[in-house]
This record gives structure tokens, C-alpha cells and sequence, in this order.
């Protein structure tokens, strides 16, 4: 199965979900810890009939649910079947989902030789080189966050090189700004909105709140 694009995603219709960085993601307000535990074990059957696997996350009062095509490691027509199936799972469950609270932090690192800087980076975080690929730093374990690297041109410290990308549901881009602003935040840069959007705290420290809008 091929990559799908954002706007393919979109069109799928899956209220329930939200197309962060580079997966599908759900919250499912379960409220109590067995009634999640009763959901996952639906959620592992339609799984294991599908031979297509969810990343699960389970607290006391919600269950998170990640999906994306590892071995094409983008989102493809199984995740947003799966998905459509999970949502039908948890609606007869009388579960609703609570998509506007969904968002994934990024540690990006500007870096003008992602192959040094790349390969120190990965046996620090994920203990192996082989977790670098491309741009992208990937514990194979999952206790440390991805780490991406941006191309950049050389430059000599201070200048900022560690910043978060924050991707968020693009229906709450403008709330989340907006409650920014009002903390102090400054717009550093939206000539991009909504794809991203950098702002900075008072001191100076930069953020880029992003979403799949716009982005094919």
C-alpha cells in the first residue's frame, strides 16, 4: 500500500481522528480503567483479523490509539480502515473520542551535517545508528522522543538550534495561538499558516505550533 497524502486523509471523513505529524491519532474518554481495558481487547481482535497493529496507551481515564503503516512508515488505506473500525468499536461501547485535545511534540535540531551530527545523536538517545534515517532520529523502543533534524546553513552558537514542533488538530491552530499570545508569546513568523506557525516566548525561545493543512 502507498503513502497517503493529507488531503486523502481528510476526505476519509474520520471524525474521531487527527492526522498529526506522521500518524493518525484518537483519545477515547473511557472513564474508568476496566472499561478501557474491555476496549483494547476489542480494539486487539479487530486488529489481529486486520494483521494490521495500533500503537495502544492505556490510563485510567482514556485510551489513546496511534496508527500508522510501519513498514511504509506513513499513514496508508489500512490505517484509515483500522481506524473506522476502532471508532465503530468504541461508538456501540458508547465511548465517545475527544480528538480536539490530540497533539504530538517533535524535538527538531538545526544542523548543517545531519551525518555527524545525525550518528552522535542516535547512539545518545536510542543507543544504535541504525536509528538514524533521513532526517529522522527513531528510538526503536519509544522512551525517548523523535528527534528531527533540519537542514540548515553553518552558523556559530548562540543562535538557537533546539526547538519543539508541536503538531495540533488544525481545527484548534487558532485557539492554541491565541491562548499563546495572551501568556506573553510573540508571532515570529506565519507566512506558512497553517502548515506552522512560529512563535516565541518572552525571552525568545521559539516554537513551531504546526498542523497537515495545507501541506498536499
Amino acid at each position: 500500500m502507498g503513502q497517503l497524502t493529507a488531503t486523502e486523509i481528510r476526505a476519509a471523513d474520520l471524525p474521531d481522528w487527527r492526522y498529526l505529524a506522521r500518524e493518525l491519532h484518537a483519545r477515547f474518554r473511557t472513564g474508568d480503567f476496566v472499561t478501557g481495558a474491555a476496549l483494547v481487547a476489542d480494539i486487539t481482535v479487530a486488529a489481529e483479523a486486520a494483521n494490521h497493529h495500533p500503537d495502544l496507551s492505556l490510563s485510567y481515564p482514556y485510551l489513546d490509539v496511534r496508527l500508522m503503516s510501519h513498514d511504509v512508515g506513513a499513514v496508508t488505506e489500512r490505517d484509515l480502515n483500522l481506524a473506522a473500525q476502532i471508532s465503530q468499536i468504541a461508538a456501540a461501547k458508547g465511548i465517545a473520542a475527544d480528538p480536539r485535545v490530540l497533539t504530538e511534540l517533535g524535538v527538531v535540531l538545526d544542523a548543517s551535517s545531519h551525518g555527524a551530527v545525525g550518528e552522535f545523536w542516535a547512539v545518545v538517545l536510542a543507543g544504535s545508528r541504525d536509528a538514524l534515517v533521513e532526517d529522522m532520529i527513531t528510538d526503536p523502543h519509544g522512551r525517548v522522543p523523535r528527534l528531527w533534524l533540519q537542514a540548515t546553513e553553518p552558523h556559530p552558537e548562540p543562535r538557537q538550534r533546539f526547538h519543539y514542533d508541536l503538531w495540533v488538530a488544525e481545527d484548534t491552530l487558532d485557539e492554541r495561538i491565541a491562548a499563546a499570545l495572551t501568556a506573553g508569546g510573540v508571532i515570529v513568523d506565519d507566512q506558512h499558516a497553517p502548515a506552522f506557525v512560529v512563535l516565541a516566548d518572552p525571552e525568545g525561545n521559539k516554537v513551531c505550533l504546526c498542523t497537515q493543512a495545507g501541506r498536499g
